[in-house]
């Protein structure tokens, strides 16, 4: 077994937010658990247990009280918390206070912004009343066209507030993708900017806009934040905050009331519009926010992300705990990889969260933290969005800090929160998560349904969590909802991705499960893959996909992105698979190599894996991808024209 490369010292286990959990149970409920994993156990067995002491340990602000905690255990279909009335606001305003700010903001041009508690609470308070002046009332849904940025925020709570349900996409997504989304949920209000800043240009948004009301006709109204027009003529969103509501109140709702609609990544068809509700989203992000995230007032949390992934709704815990937000709007890449370093410095971050692809950018990029910035008040480092392999996590130790805590996470938009992640009280190991999350009854199944240990299988959850989606929108009974998650295992959530959990408990995810290499019967997760290749200091990228042509061999090609000067010679070909050989087999050698600008990747960052997979396959490109989705829809043509090479040379 390998030694950790982190340990928490005696003093962060003492201040641990799950300490104090724990020491309150054992006071409280009479209930000692010896270690971790003692305690996780019980929180799986035992539902009603873990996750009524967790509502009365936060006191969870609610209109009733509660007395059955879960009702029904069906997946899908569990019934939490029932005839429980309460409001998502309600716990975020418990906090309010003058004595530090409530959200802190940076944009690219370096524009820093700072809103106090009360100030966030008068301005939903002034926006809940605009809106319920244009008649918006519970179940109503009210759209967002908008960017990382304080208004966001405001105009969310204000939102969730009245019951009304809220759905947002960040300002970088095209029409089609907006359209694809919205239309599903018709909505009444738009709430929208005019344009943006990324990566140093402006965009003009006022034509788009124009055609998003122009195709969505349920909407009434639409509330403007000007960027490009400072003479619009619809109501403009500082009118519609402007005046002094001196509290920002809230619908007492049932606690399964829909709160918002989210979308999966609309790669490929429709994206399956999620809806999440009131009473789940509170419960699991109070626990993770504490005893996974280690968040307090205290902190200063910064998890880097656009409006449009569900790190922007994961971003709100900090707000939920108590914590200062701070969000920044631009590229983390722009004018050049520090920009984001310099504002956990200057902001005094606690705790730094990103995708795992931007510290991969930023030990590509020989970044060096520390000498930009004041970094000592950062303790916990974050990563998700896809597998941080452990040269991410040496990196981190080696630039940032020895001593820091790194603690990627692993959920996702599907139920909006983690089923693996961290806690303060656990060493870390390189490539690892922590452990499995409480309440999170996670598993490695494998075909037959028999659990795993220290071998890799479908990750699953065989016990419902409050999290868990009410519903998609528009989906009789529930069709595509099951088909999504209880298809291979019926009662149990299949996730999608691959998972080993270690035999100390740890997590590995290996990648998606529905674009794993198999190759002569032997099954490989394509981040191990990426892991070898991406080592060599040459290749910035890769993406791999195994095609398999009606039973004929298996046909493997490897794309692979270079730093600039740097061209795929027969030496470098080589030595990548040499690497492959050595990390993986001789059987996961790509059969060809080839050089690309970009790897196709989703808005939230995600490689394409199963997209390209079924464009090599033949199938049509309007079928299998929405470029008005993607982060660089413009790399799709050279899969496209690979593609097409490829069918002439199999027909002929």
């Amino acid at each position: 077994m390998n030694n950790p490369a982190w340990r928490p010292s005696a003093a962060t286990i003492s201040a641990a937010k799950i300490t104090a959990f724990s020491n309150w149970l054992a006071a409280e409920r009479g209930l000692k658990f010896a270690d971790y994993d003692a305690l996780w156990r019980w929180s799986v067995e035992d539902l009603e247990g873990f996750w009524g002491a967790v509502w009365d340990y936060f006191a969870i602000p609610a209109a009733t009280p509660r007395t059955r905690v879960l009702a029904d255990a069906r997946m899908p279909g569990a019934q939490w918390f029932p005839g429980v009335t309460m409001n998502y606001v309600e716990q975020v305003f418990r906090h309010v206070t003058p004595n530090r700010p409530a959200v802190i903001s940076r944009n690219e041009a370096g524009v820093d912004r700072e809103l106090g508690w009360p100030e966030l609470r008068r301005q939903v308070g002034a926006l809940a009343a605009s809106l319920r002046g244009m008649g918006v009332g519970r179940g109503d849904r009210v759209v967002a066209y908008l960017p990382n940025i304080p208004e966001t925020v405001v105009a969310f709570l204000a939102v969730a507030s009245l019951g009304a349900i809220w759905s947002a996409c960040s300002p970088d997504m095209g029409r089609i993708a907006v359209l694809d989304r919205f239309r599903q949920i018709a909505p009444k209000v738009l709430i929208a900017v005019d344009g943006y800043q990324y990566g140093g240009k402006s965009y003009d948004r006022r034509e788009l806009i124009h055609e998003l009301l122009a195709e969505l006709p349920s909407i009434d109204h639409m509330v403007l934040l000007p960027s490009f027009d400072e003479q619009a003529d619809p109501a403009e969103f500082a009118s519609c905050t402007g005046w002094a509501a001196a509290t920002a109140g809230s619908e007492p709702l049932q606690v399964d009331h829909p709160l918002w609609v989210v979308y999966s990544s609309g790669t490929t068809g429709l994206p399956k519009p999620i809806v999440h509700s009131h009473g789940g989203i509170v419960i699991e992000h109070v626990k993770l926010g504490a005893f996974h995230l280690d968040l307090g007032p205290e902190d200063r949390y910064h998890w880097y992300s656009s409006s449009g992934w569900i790190m922007w709704n994961c971003q709100l815990i900090g707000l939920l705990m108590g914590s200062t937000i701070c969000i920044y709007d631009g590229n983390p890449g722009w004018p050049d990889w520090n920009a984001l370093w310099r504002f956990v410095g200057e902001k005094r971050v606690t705790f730094f969260g990103a995708g795992a692809a931007f510290f991969l950018s930023c030990l590509k990029a020989h970044v060096e933290p520390n000498e930009v910035a004041d970094l000592s008040a950062l303790r916990v480092v974050g990563s998700t969005g896809s597998p941080l392999p452990e040269e991410g996590y040496q990196w981190i130790y080696d630039h940032v800090r020895p001593d820091i805590w790194i603690n990627p996470i692993s959920g996702g938009t599907d139920f909006a929160g983690c089923f693996v992640g961290g806690v303060a009280t656990l060493p870390v190991y390189l490539g690892e998560m922590q452990c499995r999350c409480l309440g999170a009854k996670v598993e490695a199944w494998n075909e037959a349904g028999k659990a795993l240990i220290d071998e890799v299988g479908e990750l699953v959850c065989s016990a419902p969590m409050p999290s868990m989606p009410l519903k998609f929108w528009n989906d009789p009974e529930d069709r595509r909802y099951r088909e999504s998650y209880f298809d291979m295992y019926p009662g149990v959530w299949r996730h999608g991705d691959w998972l080993r959990i270690t035999p100390h408990g740890g997590a590995i995810i290996y990648g998606r499960s529905d674009a794993t290499i198999n190759r002569h019967g032997i099954r490989m997760g394509t981040s191990e893959l990426y892991r070898a290749v991406e080592e060599l200091p040459e290749v910035l990228d890769s993406l791999v996909v195994d095609l398999e042509f009606l039973g004929r061999e298996s046909y493997m090609p490897l794309f692979v992105v270079l730093r600039p000067g740097h061209e795929l010679t027969k030496q470098l070909e080589a030595t990548l698979r040499e690497r492959i050989k050595v990390a993986l087999s001789a059987r996961h050698v790509p059969n060809e190599i080839f050089q690309v600008a970009e790897v196709p990747r989703t808005l939230s960052g995600k490689k394409m894996e199963l997209p390209v997979k079924k464009l090599l396959l033949g199938h049509a490109l309007d079928k299998i991808a929405n470029p008005d989705a993607m982060a660089n829809p413009a790399s799709l043509q050279w899969f496209v024209d690979f593609a097409m090479r490829r069918a002439a040379e199999r027909a002929a």
